[in-house]
């Protein structure tokens, strides 16, 4: 059976990258109904670009409209559904006016992980109700999978971060900061260092361990037994990260699931997939009950690489290969590993072959200063430079 590698788009720049990254599909998000409603999303005028993006690279579009719906909120939901139609392949959702609506204007439709089905019954009434396919409950094992998966296709998650409530129904963002994570609006508090306070007011405060904060998912080193269990998608969580993020998962998922990995090419993967933002590694549920070593013990993530803002490309020498770049921050030396990123293309991971500034070679140019760089690979006007930085250079 083939499986489906679908990637997350939260702007044109991680779309760009999920397609050139080789994505089957993309699943995205409008400024309303989304449960990312901090990522940078798409406008419904956005659709014909981005319907024409992936068209012409053979990649499905899913619409996410998987948030709680009210009812002052279901006129607007309808004139969404009708306009979104002659673009989108299938919407995922699950409140049943999302799914009313995918009904009425004839649009396939799968069934959100909101939805936390974990069960063959559920999967029934779902499948008897219309749906495509069902984003099965986070909390499932693979013999649970592996049941589910005989009645009607299923995707599961292969990547990516992990909400402490598992299946996303937290309310401690609402009770704290009246922000629903129902609604997309998770400030993460999760995320943040806590204190224990007992009832005579003595404090001890977790320095290192995030008691609430969850590891991110990663089926790598199993994903083999993921694919013999006959599921029809296999998701990367992330619309709210980087275009290299995007890039970098997407691909090495695309080389797991083409092809059976050895031993070392996996270990090869799981170095590419930390120098990314990651906040370590688990199997969530998969393979079993999640532990203590299941949590976080990093606020800002365990990443080996960051990378951090230079300048923009003003004009382009294409015939070098080069750019005339103003550096708005830090410096950039010869040699230097960098990001190009823009909106014409994915973005880029090469290095800085030469630097050329009133006619002079230069090893480096610094903040305040204007300079043609030589790359890899030709620029684009307007694209941003970053350089990459190890995390031991950063520590």
């Amino acid at each position: 059976m083939v499986i489906e590698l679908l990637a997350p788009a939260g702007s044109f720049q991680t779309l760009l990258a999920a397609v050139d990254a080789g994505a089957d599909a993309v699943y995205f998000g409008l400024k309303e109904f989304s449960m990312r409603a901090f990522a940078k999303n798409f406008r419904i005028r956005d659709l014909p670009r981005v319907k024409r993006i992936c068209s012409s690279n053979n990649v499905k579009m899913y619409l996410t409209l998987n948030t709680i719906v009210f009812d002052n909120e279901v006129e607007k939901l309808e004139k969404i559904v009708k306009k979104v139609k002659p673009y989108v392949d299938a919407i995922i959702c699950w409140d049943f006016s999302v799914i009313s609506l995918c009904k009425k204007y004839k649009i396939p439709f799968h069934i959100s992980t909101q939805a936390s089905v974990a069960n063959s019954l559920s999967a029934k009434f779902f499948k008897k109700l219309g749906a495509d396919r069902i984003v099965l409950a986070r909390e499932l094992n693979l013999k649970q999978i592996e049941k589910i998966a005989k009645i009607m296709d299923v995707e599961c998650f292969a990547h990516g971060a992990m909400c402490m409530a598992i299946s996303g129904r937290c309310f401690m963002s609402e009770h704290f900061y009246k922000r629903s994570a129902n609604r997309g609006e998770c400030v993460q508090l999760c995320r943040r260092s806590w204190k224990i306070i007992d009832e005579d007011g003595n404090e001890l405060r977790l320095e290192r361990s995030r008691l609430l904060s969850a590891k991110d998912l990663c089926t790598l080193p199993f994903i083999e037994k993921l694919k013999k269990l006959n599921v029809k998608a296999l998701k990367i969580e992330g619309r709210n990260r980087s275009p290299e993020y995007v890039k970098t998962v997407v691909s090495v998922y695309r080389e797991a699931i083409d092809r059976k990995l050895s031993q070392k090419e996996i270990q090869d993967g799981l170095l590419r997939l930390e120098k990314v933002y990651n906040r370590g590694f688990s199997s969530g549920f998969y393979l079993g009950l999640p532990t203590a070593d299941d949590f976080s013990e990093s606020r800002y993530g365990e990443q080996r690489e960051r990378k951090e803002f230079v300048g923009k490309v003003l004009e382009v020498l294409r015939a070098k290969q080069a750019g005339r770049i103003y550096l708005n921050a830090g410096k950039i030396k010869a040699g230097d590993e960098v990001y190009l990123l823009g909106n014409r293309r994915s973005v880029q991971r090469t290095s800085v072959t030469w630097i050329e500034a009133g006619g002079k070679k230069l090893n480096e140019v610094s903040k305040g200063h204007e300079a043609i760089v030589g790359f890899g690979v030709s620029p684009f006007k307007n694209d941003e430079v970053y350089i990459i930085v190890k995390r031991n250079e950063v520590l």
